[in-house]
């Protein structure tokens, strides 16, 4: 029985701690872990919260409005509720610098994921082409993980751009909105495919049916706020499980700093700093698994560096997906009536075939259900009273479309360590050729909006938002997993070759970023590590 020292209680820290368990081993989970506060009036819908909560103002927009998303040029047609604001608060001491990159770091008990929308996509076997393994050594993991969160899904046409090797669950049913866009496309479909561009329904770790202490979808429409039935899969649901494990110990309230290394600088443990204040701590153990999600393992990695003097390291390679949302009007909806009882997040998918399967996009769609409807209506060119009788009248027409593009490692995009005015060490995240994909970019704009229109929806091309790098918080590529001997990589089973002892099981090691949401083929990977590793 071995003894591990897992960072990161995320997507990947959790499953493979997990994988570890059931093998027999024992495992340390050293954590900041924020956590999510209770969900009220667990049973109630969206609309009864409103009704039933003695205070809804400050649980929808916050007590100071500070979840109230203002006129931007970059602003997202949402933004993140006050109940996730535990997703992205930062401990004292992450000093990052960001230059073209906006991203997003969690030190939640669950990582980023606790506010993902669930979509979860296999990898193609030619999509692992730069990887040192294939895709056979993959599959059976993608059906660990199924098992283990629950991944509703159908077979359709989406299947050419994602396999479904695993064990699905049978899909929610569709609200009217999306129900009518596939029909439309059904009757469509041999013209919108010879554009490039198929559509099915989106594959989504949502319960369709009870598992273990899980609940199916009660079609709450509360999915943004966090769900209360723990339908939408989160990985604090499998820390929750890992905590009443007799094997399982639980560090919350340290962030940790570097990996603690021995005379032959072979990994040992890891230093840490408790939240409270005080000294270091050092906690160790006889294999240290990095799991805290691609930024914060890449930290964790050059300040182990800076520690031995190292302080000028640059890692090439940061890689995230090019995000884009087109809005869309669905012109059959006009006037239709709003379903506010039901499953708030994407429940179809799309793919853009461009004849490259490297260049190939993906993306999701979704239908305006229940949300915090005050960044569309405070967008519309009329008064306020106005823009709220209009709003009425298009809401059950109104969806947007998100799309995802490849990314490679390329060396203007670095981690990299700097010495700070104040004389302390920061981190630098820099995306130096943001412009590389454009014209790929617009190509998926003008695809996807043309399949829009054949599907009987306007798409204002002005509209459109090309978010800043960063905003698809798919994170990876600076410590690659790579079959030949470079100087910071990992090998096949997550082996970091500068450090005896020490893995990586998270994005840090992807060395390409095909376009698909990320967390399924994460925890698939995070649990062959932990089958493999010795």
């Amino acid at each position: 029985m071995g003894r591990y020292l897992v960072v990161g209680s995320g997507a990947t820290g959790v499953h493979f701690a997990q994988s570890l368990l059931e093998r027999g081993d024992a495992v340390e989970l050293v954590d900041v872990g924020y956590e999510r506060p209770p969900s009220p009036l667990p049973d109630a819908t969206f609309s009864a919260m409103k009704d039933e909560l003695d205070e809804p103002e400050p649980y929808f927009l916050g007590g100071r409005g500070e979840a109230v998303v203002y006129p931007s040029p970059n602003a997202k047609p949402y933004g993140f509720p006050p109940s996730k604001a535990y997703v992205f608060r930062r401990p004292g001491g992450v000093n990052i610098a960001e230059r073209g990159f906006t991203p997003m770091l969690s030190f939640a008990r669950g990582g980023l994921a606790e506010a993902w929308t669930g979509g979860s996509y296999e990898l193609r076997d030619e999509e692992l082409a730069d990887f040192p393994f294939d895709g056979a050594a993959l599959r059976p993991y993608y059906d660990v993980v199924a098992r283990r969160i629950g991944v509703a899904a159908e077979d359709d046409d989406l299947r050419r751009f994602s396999p479904l090797s695993a064990t699905y669950l049978e899909p929610l049913p569709l609200d009217a909105h999306s129900a009518s866009l596939r029909s439309r496309y059904a009757a469509r479909r041999e013209r919108i495919n010879a554009m490039g561009f198929h559509l099915g329904r989106s594959r989504v770790a949502v319960l369709s049916h009870d598992l273990g202490g899980r609940r199916a979808c009660g079609e709450l429409g509360r999915c943004l706020w966090g769900c209360p039935r723990g339908s939408l899969y989160s990985p604090s649901l499998t820390l929750a499980d890992l905590l009443t494990h007799p094997r399982f110990t639980y560090r919350p309230g340290l962030l940790v700093r570097r990996v603690l290394l021995d005379a032959r600088q072979r990994a040992v443990g890891v230093v840490a700093e408790p939240l409270g204040g005080g000294g270091s701590v050092e906690i160790r153990g006889e294999r240290v698994v990095l799991a805290a999600g691609a930024l914060a393992t890449t930290q964790i990695y050059l300040q182990t560096f800076a520690a031995l003097g190292l302080t000028n390291l640059a890692l090439p390679g940061l890689m995230d997906n090019r995000h884009v949302m087109v809005p869309f009007v669905n012109m059959s909806r006009l006037g239709a009536n709003v379903e506010l009882a039901s499953y708030q997040f994407h429940m179809l998918a799309m793919g853009i075939d461009t004849g490259d399967w490297r260049s190939d996009a993906h993306g999701q769609i979704t239908s305006l259900k229940a949300a915090a409807v005050h960044p569309i209506v405070h967008s519309l060119p009329f008064d306020l009273q106005t823009s709220l009788r209009v709003f009425r009248r298009i809401r059950a027409a109104l969806g947007v479309a998100n799309i995802w593009l490849s990314d490679r490692r390329r060396a203007a995009n670095v981690a990299r360590m700097e010495r700070a005015p104040n004389g302390n060490l920061r981190m630098i995240l820099e995306y130096g050729d943001d412009r590389s994909d454009l014209a790929a970019t617009e190509r998926a704009i003008s695809t996807t909006r043309r399949a829009l229109a054949e599907l009987g929806c306007a798409a204002p091309r002005g509209m459109a938002k090309i978010l800043p790098r960063g905003s698809s918080v798919h994170y990876a590529g600076t410590i690659p997993m790579t079959a030949a001997e470079d100087e910071h990589s990992c090998r096949a089973n997550g082996a970091v070759r500068a450090f005896p002892g020490l893995f990586v099981a998270d994005g840090a090691t992807f060395p390409w970023l095909p376009a698909k949401n990320l967390t399924f083929t994460l925890m698939a990977n995070a649990a062959r590590i932990a089958a493999d590793i010795d």
